[in-house]
């Protein structure tokens, strides 16, 4: 369910910023594939691949962490 959470939000903000999965994940350093898993909720992206996207789409971890997560910070 977590990882269902922090990959649509990944997916949402990278289509916000304009990146297509293969650009996005080009930038990030990882294969199409492991993006399409973090997306679609099948894998949870490490916490240096959380510092990259946040990097990349130069936005705040608090701004990428799912709205739940958010409430109990």
């Amino acid at each position: 369910m977590e990882r269902e959470k922090w990959g649509r939000r990944i997916r949402a903000f990278r289509k916000l910023k304009g990146f297509t999965q293969e650009s996005f994940a080009k930038e990030l350093g990882v294969s199409v594939s492991v993006l399409g898993e973090i997306e679609r909720g099948n894998r949870m992206p490490s916490q240096e691949i959380i510092e990259k996207i946040t990097d990349v789409l130069n936005i705040s971890r608090n701004e990428l962490r799912p709205l739940e997560e958010n409430q109990s910070v």
